[in-house]
C-alpha cells in the first residue's frame, strides 16, 4: 500500500522500511531477488526528491549482495550518475552515494572498468562541490583506488585534478567537542596521498606548489613543500623539466630568507628528493642530463657563499648543497668535486679559530654524507683524492687552542675513522695518540670527554688498533703510581680519574672488554689496600668505570657473561676479604665497607646481571644465594679466608658482613623473573629479620629493598601470602613501639604486605624522612597485589602520628618514583601498567579526607603526602583532576614545611601552562602565594617561586594586566639575592612580566 500511495511522503515510508529490511538481511537474498530489487530501486530515482535517501540506503544494501547479478552495479551507478544529483542532497545522503561507490569498487572492479572513463566523469559529477570532511576523506579515497587500480581516466586527467586540488591547501579547524574526531592533519594527508599519487597530474600540480609557495601563509608553503617531497618518489625527469627552474627558485629563496626552522627544514627535504629524483631517472644518449644542470645551478647560486664564513648566508648554502649531495652516489660526486677543494683552500686562507671552527663544520656535514655510500672507492671519490689535506686540517684542529673547533675536529676525526679504507695505518695510529693526548692532558673536560666518546665509537669498528695502541698506554698511565717530580698530586689522581674513565669509554668491544676489565680490577686492588680517606674516592671511580663497560655490554651475549663472570666474583671476593679483616680489626681495606664504595658497586653487580639468559643467570644464582646463605665461597677467587662468611650471623663482630647485603641485593633483584632462586624462603626469613632488627640503617635499608625486590617477583600463591603475613606479624609491633621503629615503617613502605588489622602506632623515637619505610609496601603496589591496598591504609594511618607522621608522609614519595636500584623495569620488576593512576584514584580521596579530620599539628603531613602523589602523577591525568585538588596545593604553599612547599611548587609549575584556564580563576591567591615564598630562606623555594611567578605569564593577559604593577615592584627585592641561581630566576621572571 505504502510504495504504491500517491503521496511521496508514504512512498518514502514503505521504501524506507524496505530499505532498513534490506540493510538487516541482504546476505540472505538469492540472485533473483536481487535482480528484481535492483529493477525496483533503479526505477525509484526517478521518483520525488523526497523518496530519494531512502532509495539510496536500499542500493547501499544491495551494493553489499555477494549474488549481484553481472551488470548491474554498472547499471545503478549509471542510474545514480544521470538520475541523482548528489550535491544536492544531505551529507549523510551524500556519504550513502560514495559508500555504493566504494562497495563496487571493491567487489565488481574488472565490470566498472568495462565503462571507461565514463565512469570517472561520472564520479566527477558526483563529488563536484562536497565540502563535509567527512565525505572527503571516502571522496579522496575513491580518487586514490581510481588511480591505483588504473582505471580509465581518459581526457578527464585535468578535471579530477581540479576536482580534488581545489581543497589544497586544507583550510579546515574542527568544531569543539567534534563527536567524528576528524583533524586538519587527516584532511592534508588524505589530499597529499591523492596529489602525490601519478605523474599524470603534474603539469597541474607542479605549477599550483610553486604558487603557494610564493605567498604569505606559512601553513601552505609548508603543505606544498611536504606534497612536493611526496611527489618526487613517483616523478621523472620528464615530469619535473619544465619547472626545475622555478622549483630551485622557490627553495633558494626560502632557505635563504625564512626565519622558520619548519620551512627550512621542508624545503630541504624537498631540495633532497628532488635531486633524488633525478638522479634515478634512466638516460637516453641523446636526453639532456637534468642532474647536471641542476647541481649546476645549485653550485652557481650557493658556492661562493662558502667562501664567506662570517656572513649569515654561509649556512643555509651549506645546508642546501648538503641536502641535494645527500640523495645519490651522483649528487655526492658532482658537489664534492667542486665543494671539499674549496673548503680545504678556504680552511687554510681563514686563520681565525670561530672562521676555522664554520669551515670544518661544513666539511664534517659532507664527510658525513660520505658515510652513507660505505666503502671509498677510488675511482670514484674525490674525498680519496683530497686525503692529506682532508687529515691535515682535522689534526690541525685537533690541537689549535679553541676548545669548540678541537669539539668539532674530534667529530671529523670520528667521521673519518669509520670510513672504512680511507685512512692508512699510520693514520690511525695518529689518531688514537690524539685522542688518547685529547682524553687525557687536554685540560678542557668538554675536549677529554669528547675524544673518550669519540675512542668508543671509533673502536668499535676498529677494535684490533685499539686494543694494541689505546690500552696498553692507559694502562701504563695508570699504574705509574705516584705523582712525578714537579707534579701536584692532584693533578696525578685527575689523570687517573681520566685514565679510568678512557678505559671504560673504549670498552665498546667485547675483545677490547677483556683487556680492559683486568686492568680495572687489578687497579681496584691495589687502591683498596690502602688507608687514607682518598681511597674511598678512588674506589667509587674504578665502580663508576666498571659499570660504564657493564652498560656496553649488555647488548652482547658474549661480552656480558665474560664481564659478570670476571666482575661479579671479584667484587664480592674483595668486598667479603674487608669485611673478614673490618671484623678482625685490620684496617686494610676498610673502603670497601664505606656506605659510597657500596653504593657505587650496586650498580655493576646489577648491570652485569639485568641482561644474562636465564640459563646463565641461574648458573650464578646457584654460587651466589649458597655464599650468602651457607657461607660457600669456593667459587671466589683468592678464596682463603681468615674466618666463615656469616651475613645474616648474630653479633656486633658480623656487622661489616651483613652490610655486604647490598651487593646480594643488586644481585639477586637484577634477575629475570623467571630464574629460580636457591632457598629462596630461608633467604626471604633472613632478610625479614635483619631488616627489622638491624641497628644500621643503611644495611636494614638494603635488606628491605631486597626483601620487597623478591617479593615483587615471587609467584602468587600460598608461599607469598605467609611470607607476607610473617612480615606483618614483625612489622606490627616494630611500628607500635620499641627502638625499631624506623626500620618498621622502612619495611612496610617497601614491601606493603597484608593485614586486615593493624595497631594504633604510639611512643618511639622521631623519624626523619628514609627511604626505610616504603620497601614491602612498594613491591606489592607495583603489581597490584590485593593485599597491598590494606598496608596502604595503614600508611594514611601512620600520617596522624606525631613522630612517625612526618616520614610516614616521605614514604608517599617512595611509593609514587621511579626507584634507581630495584623495583624498576630495567630490573624485571613486575610493574603494572598505569600503577600511579591506580594509586592515586584508590588513595587521593582518603588524604583529602584525612586532611579535614586531622588536627592542627599533623595537617602537614597529609599535604606533605598529597604533593608527593601529585608531583609525581602524569600531567595530563593531573590537569583533569586540578579542579577538586587546587584549593587543598594552594593551602600546602602556606605550609611551613619547606618539603611540602617545594613539591607543590613543582606540581604547580607545569599547571600553570596546560591549565591555564582553571588556573586563573585562582590569579589573586597564586600571585600573593608565589610573591610570598620568593622570600623563603631556602634557596631552592625561592628559585621554585620564581618560576612559578614566570609561568604565571602564561595565563590570559587581561587576568594578569591588575597584578603586573604589584608583581614588578615585588621582584626587584629578589633581583639582589646573594644566590646568582635565584638572580638569575629572578631577571627572567620580571622580564616577562
Amino acid at each position: 500500500f505504502c510504495l504504491e500511495n500517491t503521496d511521496p511522503r508514504m512512498r518514502g515510508q514503505g521504501i524506507q522500511l524496505l530499505s532498513q529490511v534490506l540493510l538487516q538481511c541482504y546476505s540472505l537474498l538469492q540472485e533473483k531477488e536481487v535482480l528484481h530489487l535492483v529493477l525496483f530501486y533503479e526505477s525509484r530515482l526517478q521518483d520525488h526528491h523526497l523518496v530519494i535517501p531512502s532509495v539510496l540506503q536500499g542500493l547501499r544494501a544491495l551494493s553489499m549482495c555477494e549474488v549481484l547479478s553481472p551488470g548491474l552495479a554498472v547499471s545503478v551507478l549509471k542510474a545514480i550518475f544521470q538520475e541523482v544529483h548528489v550535491q544536492s542532497l544531505m551529507q549523510l545522503d551524500r556519504h550513502t552515494v560514495y559508500s555504493i561507490i566504494t562497495n563496487f569498487m571493491s567487489t565488481r572492479e574488472e565490470e566498472l572498468k568495462g565503462l571507461g572513463a565514463d565512469f570517472t566523469f561520472g564520479f566527477i559529477q558526483v563529488m563536484d562541490g562536497e565540502k563535509d570532511p567527512r565525505n572527503l576523506l571516502v571522496a579522496f579515497q575513491i580518487v586514490r583506488d581510481l588511480i591505483a587500480k588504473d582505471y580509465a581516466l581518459g581526457p578527464f586527467v585535468e578535471e579530477l585534478f581540479e576536482v580534488t586540488s581545489c581543497y589544497f591547501p586544507v583550510d579546515f579547524t574542527p568544531p569543539p567537542n567534534d563527536p567524528h574526531g576528524i583533524q586538519r592533519e587527516d584532511l592534508i594527508l588524505s589530499l597529499r596521498a591523492v596529489l602525490a599519487s601519478t605523474p599524470q597530474f603534474a603539469e597541474f600540480l607542479l605549477p599550483l606548489l610553486i604558487e603557494k609557495l610564493d605567498s604569505e601563509l606559512q601553513s601552505a608553503k609548508l603543505d606544498s613543500l611536504q606534497t612536493l617531497t611526496a611527489c618526487c618518489a613517483i616523478y621523472g625527469q620528464k615530469e619535473l623539466q619544465e619547472f626545475l627552474p622555478s622549483l630551485w627558485s622557490s627553495l633558494r629563496r626560502e632557505v635563504f630568507q625564512t626565519a622558520s626552522e619548519k620551512i627550512e627544514t621542508e624545503c630541504l627535504a624537498a631540495l633532497h628528493a628532488l635531486s633524488a629524483c633525478l638522479s634515478r631517472s634512466v638516460l637516453s644518449s641523446d636526453s639532456e642530463d637534468l642532474l647536471d644542470s641542476f647541481l649546476s645551478s645549485i653550485l652557481q647560486d650557493c658556492r661562493h657563499h662558502l667562501c664567506e664564513p662570517d656572513m649569515k648566508l654561509v649556512w643555509p648554502s651549506a645546508k642546501l648543497l648538503q641536502a641535494a649531495a645527500g640523495a645519490s652516489f651522483r649528487t655526492y660526486h658532482r658537489i664534492t668535486r667542486s665543494v671539499l677543494p674549496l673548503l680545504l683552500e678556504q680552511y687554510t686562507k681563514h686563520t681565525q679559530s670561530s672562521q676555522r671552527r664554520t669551515i670544518l663544520e661544513m666539511l664534517l656535514g659532507f664527510l658525513e654524507l660520505q658515510q652513507k655510500w660505505g666503502h671509498v672507492e677510488e675511482d670514484e671519490s674525490t674525498l680519496l683524492s683530497l686525503q692529506a689535506p682532508v687529515c691535515s686540517v682535522v689534526f690541525s684542529a685537533l690541537t689549535d687552542p679553541s676548545v669548540q673547533l678541537q669539539l668539532v675536529g674530534i667529530k671529523a676525526l670520528t667521521v673519518l675513522g669509520s670510513l672504512q679504507g680511507f685512512l692508512s695505518s699510520s693514520d690511525l695510529e695518529l689518531v688514537v695518540d690524539h685522542l688518547i693526548r685529547l682524553a687525557l692532558h687536554e685540560e678542557d673536560s668538554q675536549s677529554s670527554e669528547a675524544a673518550m666518546e669519540a675512542a668508543g665509537s671509533l673502536a668499535l669498528t676498529l677494535p684490533k688498533i685499539f686494543s694494541g695502541r689505546m690500552v696498553p698506554r692507559l694502562e701504563e698511565e695508570l699504574q705509574s703510581g705516584r705523582a712525578g717530580k714537579g707534579e701536584s698530586y692532584h693533578n696525578h689522581r685527575s689523570l687517573q680519574q681520566r685514565c679510568l674513565q678512557a678505559l671504560a669509554a673504549v670498552s665498546t668491544h667485547t675483545s677490547i672488554v677483556r683487556e680492559t676489565v683486568p686492568v680495572l680490577l687489578q687497579h681496584l686492588q691495589k687502591v683498596q689496600k690502602g688507608t687514607e680517606a682518598r681511597n674511598t674516592q678512588d674506589v667509587v671511580s674504578v665502580c663508576h668505570s666498571l659499570h660504564r663497560v657493564a652498560l656496553q655490554c649488555q647488548q652482547d651475549a658474549e661480552g656480558c657473561w665474560y664481564f659478570h663472570q670476571t666482575v661479579v666474583p671479584c667484587l664480592l671476593a674483595m668486598a667479603v676479604q674487608a669485611a673478614m679483616q673490618e671484623s678482625t680489626h685490620t684496617l686494610l681495606g676498610k673502603a670497601l665497607l664505606e656506605e659510597e664504595v657500596l653504593a657505587a658497586m650496586i650498580p655493576v653487580i646489577s648491570a652485569a646481571t639485568t641482561h644474562l639468559s636465564p640459563e646463565l643467570a641461574a648458573q650464578s644464582v646457584s654460587h651466589v644465594v649458597p655464599l650468602f646463605l651457607d657461607g660457600e665461597v669456593s667459587f671466589l677467587p683468592q678464596n682463603s679466608f681468615p674466618c666463615s662468611f656469616q651475613p645474616f650471623g648474630d653479633g656486633e663482630c658480623l656487622e661489616a658482613q651483613r652490610r655486604l647485603v647490598a651487593l646480594l641485593m643488586a644481585f639477586v633483584c637484577s634477575l629475570p623473573r623467571d630464574v629460580a632462586i636457591p632457598q629462596q624462603e630461608w633467604l626471604l626469613r633472613e632478610l625479614l629479620a635483619l631488616s627489622c632488627s638491624c641497628n644500621c640503617p643503611f644495611t636494614a635499608t638494603t635488606a628491605a629493598k631486597c626483601f620487597a625486590g623478591l617479593v615483587n617477583k615471587h609467584p602468587a600463591g600460598q608461599q607469598l601470602d605467609e611470607i607476607l603475613q610473617l612480615a606483618v606479624n614483625r612489622m606490627e609491633p616494630g611500628l607500635a613501639e620499641g627502638p625499631h621503629r624506623m626500620q618498621a615503617l622502612t619495611l612496610l613502605l617497601w614491601v606493603r604486605p597484608a593485614r586486615d588489622e593493624w595497631g594504633r602506632g604510639a611512643g618511639g623515637p622521631s623519624l626523619a624522612p628514609t627511604v626505610l619505610p616504603a620497601q614491602v609496601t612498594k613491591a606489592l603496589v607495583l603489581r597490584y597485589h590485593p593485599l597491598g591496598s590494606c598496608l596502604t591504609d595503614k600508611l594514611l594511618g601512620l600520617l596522624g602520628d606525631t613522630e612517625l607522621g612526618p616520614a610516614a608522609a616521605d614514604g608517599f614519595s617512595l611509593l609514587m618514583a621511579e626507584s634507581p636500584d630495584v623495583l624498576h623495569k630495567g630490573c624485571h620488576a613486575d610493574m603494572r601498567i598505569m600503577f600511579r593512576q591506580r594509586f592515586f584514584t584508590d588513595n587521593v580521596p582518603k588524604l583529602v579526607q584525612g586532611f579535614h579530620g586531622a588536627g592542627p599539628d599533623v595537617k602537614a603531613n597529609y599535604l606533605k603526602g598529597l604533593s608527593h602523589v601529585l608531583n609525581h602523577l602524569p600531567k595530563p591525568v593531573l590537569v583533569t583532576e586540578l579542579p577538586t585538588l587546587l584549593s587543598l596545593l594552594l593551602e600546602a604553599l602556606s605550609c611551613s614545611d619547606r618539603v611540602v612547599q617545594l613539591s607543590t611548587l613543582s606540581c604547580l609549575h607545569p599547571l600553570l601552562l596546560e591549565a591555564p584556564q582553571i588556573m586563573s580563576l585562582h590569579v589573586d591567591t597564586l600571585v600573593t602565594k608565589f610573591l610570598n615564598l620568593t622570600s623563603s630562606p631556602t634557596m631552592a623555594v625561592r628559585i621554585a617561586a620564581l618560576r612559578c611567578a614566570h609561568a604565571l605569564t602564561s595565563l590570559p593577559t587581561t587576568v594578569l594586566l591588575p597584578y603586573k604593577g604589584r608583581v614588578i615592584r615585588a621582584l626587584a627585592k629578589p633581583l639582589d639575592d646573594k644566590k646568582r641561581l635565584v638572580r638569575k630566576e629572578a631577571v627572567a621572571a620580571r622580564g616577562e612580566w
